[in-house]
């Protein structure tokens, strides 16, 4: 399994950025986005399915996109309406998003992409 994530920056508050995640030879059913800010923990940001379900955080709900392209081999994340708050390292994972709508992520991580957002 291979994920290579992109994208990440500097942005003020209000503004977008938008990820990409790489991802080849996934036996799982999902593809998601992690971060992890200074001293907390990694957290779920939004996970979708290989036929398009999606699940998001509820602190990113409206805020943020996740999406894949035809081929299924690259992830996006959509960061629009940015906060200070979004500041982290993002991560890809691939894993299993179940219809309870629980994510069991696998140990395949890509390595991560700062999102830093000044206010």
């Amino acid at each position: 399994v291979q994920l290579q994530a992109s994208g990440g920056g500097l942005v003020q508050a209000g503004g977008s950025l938008r990820l990409s995640c790489a991802a080849f030879g996934s036996p799982f059913n999902a593809l998601a986005w992690f971060r992890q800010a200074p001293g907390k923990e990694r957290e779920l940001v939004a996970a979708i399915r290989n036929e398009g379900r999606t699940k998001y955080a509820n602190s990113v709900k409206g805020r943020f996109t996740i999406s894949r392209d035809n081929s299924g081999n690259t992830m996006y994340l959509q960061m629009d309406s940015l906060k200070p708050e979004d500041t982290a390292v993002y991560y890809c994972n691939t894993g299993n998003l179940y219809l309870s709508d629980s994510y069991s992520p696998s140990d395949h991580w890509g390595q991560g992409t700062l999102v830093t957002v000044s206010s």
